[in-house]
């Protein structure tokens, strides 16, 4: 019989505030590990994070190539950020990434939220940024389990032995 692994964490918070492809699969990668781990989840999306939970954008997301200092091309050399402003390079970029990320098997957002779901994670909605963005709940997938404030999703931590992460 195999030991089980012990976990000193019980809990775990995540904040995905960015809408990129890098950022949101980051959330969903460690949220979807955590709950593989028998740790208590939950997901809090604000602000340009909730593209990754919004129906029309989630699976449709794109990778930064401004402002991205680790962004480098085929070679290793670094990512000229003025090149990124130049009309369709964003896109190619993309579909590069989005072809690394299904040549290995990495499930798309709707997925990875549908098996965070099934595994007893939970998803959540900033009221804040949902009212900013005039987005209802319908406009979201059917995983996110509330729209809510900061203040809701902290009050979810409960204790000392909860990692808040922010993503």
């Amino acid at each position: 019989m195999a030991d089980e692994v012990k976990h000193p964490l019980k809990k775990v918070l995540l904040i995905c505030a960015k809408g990129n492809l890098e950022d949101v699969l980051a959330t969903l990668v460690m949220a979807n590990g955590a709950v593989m781990e028998g740790i208590e989840t939950k997901v809090f999306f604000t602000f340009f994070g909730l593209d990754g939970i919004t129906k029309k954008r989630m699976n449709k997301l794109h990778t930064a190539t401004v402002g991205n200092p680790a962004m480098r091309m085929p070679g290793g050399l670094p990512f000229p950020t003025w090149l990124g402003g130049i009309p369709g390079v964003e896109a190619g970029v993309s579909a590069m990434m989005k072809k690394q990320i299904d040549d290995l098997d990495i499930p798309r957002v709707d997925e990875f939220l549908e098996m965070i779901d099934a595994g007893g994670g939970e998803i959540y909605a900033c009221k804040l940024a949902a009212d900013m963005f005039k987005l209802k709940k319908e406009d979201l997938t059917d995983k996110v389990k509330d729209i809510i404030t900061i203040g809701e999703f902290y009050e979810m931590a409960d204790g000392l032995q909860t990692q808040i992460i922010f993503t």
